[in-house]
């Protein structure tokens, strides 16, 4: 077909039905929808959620020219805005333009790898807490148990607050109702917000229950951020936000928002790497002998930061988990002009959608995709390889803020977990997998911990 017709065509995609389009199909199984699309239609896909109109992006040189190429060519679209809005307001997550970028440069001193750095032994720390915990044939769920370690870690790195049981309690109480507002359901989005339905009204609950304890949490620190004048203020997230704060650059709406949005974008996806390694680990019992021979060879006592760059297998494990699963397993991006992707006119204003889990997974771009092997992550084999085949942070100038804090927090405990025990999977079958903001297991991760 000549490029100038095929740019005026729409791209292919499934035939969805009246009214629902595809949405009740991917409610379904987003995972097996995604997938599929990816291997039937290729680079571009066009699908239909009912109001929503999106096109799927599988080709790694489009996702990376809307992320980074032409990144200012589009925004986090509306119907994100509008339904997280709620939860996170104008936080770093929704914010767009000037707002984003002020917003940006405010943080990053939290995040500079010189600071975070100096957090490892902090995160050791807690890490070492929990497995202390642990003893030999314990049954537990291991999401359940890196989500109120990963909490812990974030409100004491970022928010300068060591959290007390009951405050990790009420937050994880929040965690169902909150999720379920943001699985596939295409009843649900079609369902206003005002409506007093028993979904709506849970996650209104739950909402003003998280915010309950942010607000405790901001309280308690006033007073203790200390002067930005001073020699050596404190540089957690928290502080830098209350002294912007007292210079009138940040209200306390934005305050909230954005402490809201660190506590939970800030512990849930790294919660969620360790719960897959866990389980790919216990899954593939040679894999897991090559990173405790590591461990053994590496550590001396707890691990720490120098130790890091040491743990190659361990980052390899950790990348090859991202890849099979993403905890962000979709991303979207809005146009604000029309544009061209794939040799398709995309209109302004349709949501774009970047799916890592198709991507990840694909045989266009993975050797035996299904296939858990940490070592496609060495330098030689991945040299070819495209850059946004893989892309489980996004990228571009809105990719995480806090991926290497992150990656560090993963890294130290894991080898804190695999230094002491190995994990043994107690579930029937192959993984159940629910998509909401992010994917979680269904049901947890239950699993039984054997001292070494």
């Amino acid at each position: 077909m000549p490029p100038q017709s095929r740019s005026r065509s729409r791209p292919p995609g499934p035939r969805g039905e009246p009214v629902f389009g595809n949405s009740r199909q991917y409610a379904r199984d987003p995972f097996g929808f995604l997938t599929a699309c990816e291997a039937v239609y290729g680079d571009v896909v066009s699908v239909d959620f009912g109001p929503l109109s999106a096109y799927v992006l599988t080709n790694p040189a489009d996702i990376e020219r809307v992320l980074v190429g032409d990144h200012a060519r589009y925004r986090k679209p509306e119907f994100q805005a509008d339904e997280l809005g709620r939860l996170l307001g104008n936080g770093l997550l929704l914010s767009e333009g000037e707002t984003w970028r002020r917003q940006r440069r405010l943080a990053a001193p939290a995040f500079d790898m010189s600071r975070v750095a100096g957090i490892a032994d902090t995160m050791t720390a807690h890490a070492e807490a929990t497995v202390e915990r642990w003893s030999t044939g314990d049954d537990l769920d291991l999401e359940a148990e890196m989500a109120r370690l990963t909490v812990r870690i974030i409100a004491d790195a970022m928010l300068g607050v060591d959290l007390s049981a009951e405050r990790v309690r009420a937050i994880q109480e929040t965690l169902d109702p909150l999720g379920k507002r943001f699985e596939p359901d295409p009843v649900r989005f079609v369902t206003p917000d005002w409506l007093p339905t028993r979904g709506n009204r849970a996650f209104e609950d739950a909402v003003e229950r998280l915010e309950g304890v942010v607000d405790d949490i901001v309280e308690e620190r006033r007073g203790t951020e200390g002067d930005a004048d001073a020699d050596n203020p404190p540089m957690d997230l928290l502080s830098i936000l209350l002294r912007a704060r007292n210079r009138g650059e940040v209200s306390d709406q934005q305050l909230r928002d954005e402490v809201l949005t660190m506590l939970l974008a800030g512990h849930d996806t790294t919660a969620l790497t360790l719960t897959y390694a866990g389980y790919l680990l216990a899954e593939h019992p040679a894999a897991e002998g090559r990173l405790h021979a590591e461990l053994d060879s590496v550590l001396d006592g707890a691990p720490t930061f120098a130790d890091v760059r040491e743990l190659t297998y361990l980052d390899r494990v950790l990348q090859e988990t991202m890849r099979l699963y993403p905890p962000v397993y979709a991303m979207f991006r809005e146009p604000l002009v029309d544009v061209k992707l794939g040799g398709y006119r995309i209109p302004e204003g349709a949501a774009v959608m970047c799916p890592q889990w198709a991507v990840h997974r694909s045989p266009r771009w993975w050797d035996d995709p299904e296939r858990f092997d940490p070592d496609r992550w060495t330098r030689e084999r991945a040299a070819d390889r495209p850059r946004f085949a893989h892309f489980p942070f996004g990228g571009g100038p809105r990719h995480c803020i806090g991926k290497q804090f992150s990656l560090l927090e993963a890294t130290l405990i894991l080898a804190v977990i695999g230094r002491e025990y190995r994990l043994d999977y107690c579930g029937d079958g192959p993984l159940d997998l629910q998509g909401s903001l992010t994917m979680h297991p269904e049901g947890g991760m239950p699993m039984r911990v054997e001292r070494r």
